[in-house]
């Protein structure tokens, strides 16, 4: 089963458990119920909000993605649990002792993924495209020549036009992205623990004050299923952050590419990558597993 994004929006409510059920409060008065075994990421996207210990720990127990967020939609916190896998503490020394080569390769392969994947989606929009494969073939271990800069000074103009500006506290469509983004972290940040990784490990990221530098490696070949959807939004003529876009942006999750084991929605996509690149830190080898193409009719469904 995929979980669910459950976002809590609404200011000054006490989220708490109820038996096999995270339910909502406000004022005393119950607003609303979720099953704990449906959840997959819960955004808390609100001020004044309070939670309680035993919830917190059951959400834990089930690897929930809990997000709290800043204004803009942008994420502040994640709260992750200790125990993500049987042989964590295995995956960790292995990922903590990777050597540069193997993490050069294996950004090499994000980074062609990622580029990949934005010329499918320019493909979709019927945007141009056809210089990107030429563009991902360039990419040496490591991309020294940062290809992938090279791709998004390209890619950004044909979905947004000449005058767009990738800006986190940019003017829209900025905050659609800053949204879809936010789901889509959440979702890689569940995965990797998942597979018993450490998320501020990075495999090219090395900020020392992100705490997810490895999410931000991995999810770089999923953000162009996030843009797609904004361009759609956009043209559909929604400027501001609302329930529908929200929505729209949550059903990123679901949409069902082309595997090479048949139709996978993006969340199963993401698990298997995540555990193909806890694999590789085992083997030593790159072996990571993305993604062929977005299908175009679940991209319009999910919009």
């Amino acid at each position: 089963m995929i979980g669910r994004v459950i976002e809590v929006a609404s200011e000054g409510c006490y989220l708490s458990r109820y038996r096999g059920f995270m339910t909502v409060s406000k004022q005393g008065v119950e607003q609303g119920r979720v099953p704990l075994d449906d959840i997959g990421v819960l955004l808390c996207n609100a001020h004044g909000l309070t939670y309680s210990n035993n919830l917190l720990t059951e959400l834990a127990k089930r690897g929930v993605a809990v997000v709290l967020c800043g204004p803009n939609h942008v994420p502040v916190s994640w709260l992750w649990p200790l125990d993500g896998h049987h042989v964590q503490a295995l995956r960790m020394r292995r990922q903590l002792e990777a050597s540069k080569p193997l993490g050069k390769r294996l950004w090499q392969t994000i980074v062609r993924a990622k580029i990949a994947q934005q010329r499918n989606v320019l493909e979709l929009l019927q945007a141009p495209g056809d210089d990107f494969p030429e563009l991902a073939r360039k990419v040496r271990s490591g991309d020294p020549d940062n290809v992938e800069a090279q791709a998004a000074r390209r890619y950004w103009p044909r979905l947004f036009g000449p005058d767009f500006r990738r800006e986190r506290f940019g003017a829209s469509p900025n905050p659609f992205l800053n949204y879809g983004y936010t789901i889509l972290r959440s979702a890689v940040a569940r995965a990797i623990v998942s597979s018993g990784l450490h998320p501020s490990l990075g495999v090219h990221h090395h900020n020392r004050t992100n705490p997810m530098c490895l999410v931000d490696d991995l999810m770089e070949p999923f953000r162009p299923l996030v843009d797609c959807t904004v361009v759609q939004l956009v043209i559909e003529g929604y400027a501001e952050v609302t329930p529908t876009t929200k929505r729209a942006l949550s059903g990123v999750l679901t949409i069902d590419l082309a595997t090479q084991r048949g139709t996978t929605p993006l969340a199963t996509c993401i698990e298997r990558a995540a555990q193909s690149l806890a694999q590789s830190y085992q083997e030593g080898q790159p072996s990571l597993v993305f993604p062929d193409r977005p299908l175009i009719d679940a991209l319009q469904a999910a919009s």
